[in-house]
């Protein structure tokens, strides 16, 4: 095939129905899975849709319905999932699915092209997608041109990664620094910590900062203090200002996010940047600007100034690992032969 045959993205032209040309982008998490269409790198999403994650057996079933539901069947697919992707298989951590190997989703879908990424891989590929309305600045802090950024974010788990510009395009770090040591720091924190290691244990941060995280610091509260521990969502616990508990566990909720987003720029001198994503924050924006977020995220003792120089932001984009898929097919693409 020359030159001229292909397409400006080095795949060839569809040869059958336009809908061939679309490609499928994903963000699977352990409550739902986001689907999406988009076509070409610049494409805007389309057909937006979540699957509840437990109606499906496996990654292949859930892109399946979804094709299904939409009646497309693409040429290539980057599918972005909560957990980790080593050795050739990947797994969700909090969904209950089997291990898989993205060539068994690839060959089950009938695709051309299959990425399968972490979850918080992609949404750091979206940070240079993201605009001004995108975003809610936490604090003060300019960016430094060119250094790497970082993403931290508390939902059904907690997600961690980096991005690093280099002269081939931008390389994201996933990795898996949700499961770091809580940083307490006060003593009410210690002893949160302390009940935390009782019962599961571990102090690992993803047990306090996540959804079912923000319901444990309540619960722990509540037995200090010698109370009732009640029943509550965590959607509950960060819509009820009139209670005590509640009140005080999203503030510890903050202060710990802050403590621990601000570890995360530290050790990947994300000096571009530390972007706060998940389904938890942007519910409780208000109360994250007036927390001690920002103050634990600059209070690192001998580094401060070099802490309050670096800008942390609230993603309020509604769908950003979507676009963060579509960014590394766009990475993909080039290099792939048509089938």
């Amino acid at each position: 095939m020359s030159g001229a045959d292909r397409g400006v993205w080095g795949v060839a032209p569809p040869q059958e129905t336009p809908s061939e040309a679309k490609w499928l982008v994903a963000d699977v998490g352990g409550t739902n899975a986001r689907f999406a269409l988009v076509e070409g790198p610049d494409g805007a999403l389309s057909e937006v849709r979540a699957l509840p994650t437990r109606d499906h057996r496996g990654l292949a079933e859930a892109a399946a319905a979804y094709l299904d539901a939409v009646g497309v069947r693409p040429v290539a697919a980057c599918l972005a999932v909560a957990g980790p992707v080593t050795n050739g298989t990947f797994h969700l951590t909090n969904a209950g699915w089997p291990r898989s190997a993205p060539e068994a989703v690839r060959a089950h879908l009938g695709l051309a092209h299959l990425d399968v990424i972490n979850d918080f891989e992609a949404l750091a590929l979206a940070l240079p997608r993201l605009g001004a309305d995108d975003l809610v600045s936490i604090g003060r802090g300019r960016p430094d041109p060119g250094a790497p950024l970082a993403v931290v974010g508390p939902g059904t788990g907690l997600g961690v990664a980096g991005l690093v510009r280099t002269p081939a395009g931008y390389v994201p770090l996933p990795g898996e620094g949700g499961h770091v040591d809580v940083p307490a720091a006060t003593d009410r924190e210690l002893v949160v910590a302390r009940l935390l290691r009782a019962e599961k244990g571990a102090a690992s941060a993803e047990y306090l900062l996540s959804g079912a995280g923000l319901a444990r610091i309540r619960r722990y509260l509540a037995a200090i203090d010698g109370r009732p521990a009640l029943d509550l969502t965590p959607r509950q616990i960060s819509e009820d200002r009139d209670d005590p508990l509640s009140r005080e566990a999203v503030e510890m909720f903050c202060a710990l996010l802050g403590s621990h987003a601000g570890n995360v720029a530290l050790t990947l001198g994300a000096r571009g940047g530390v972007y706060l994503g998940g389904g938890i924050l942007p519910r409780i924006a208000d109360v994250l600007r007036g927390s001690a977020f920002r103050a634990r995220f600059e209070g690192k003792p001998p580094v401060e100034d070099y802490m309050r120089a670096i800008p942390t932001a609230l993603i309020v984009h509604p769908a950003p690992a979507l676009l963060g898929a579509a960014a590394r097919l766009a990475q993909s693409l080039p290099d792939l032969e048509p089938a």
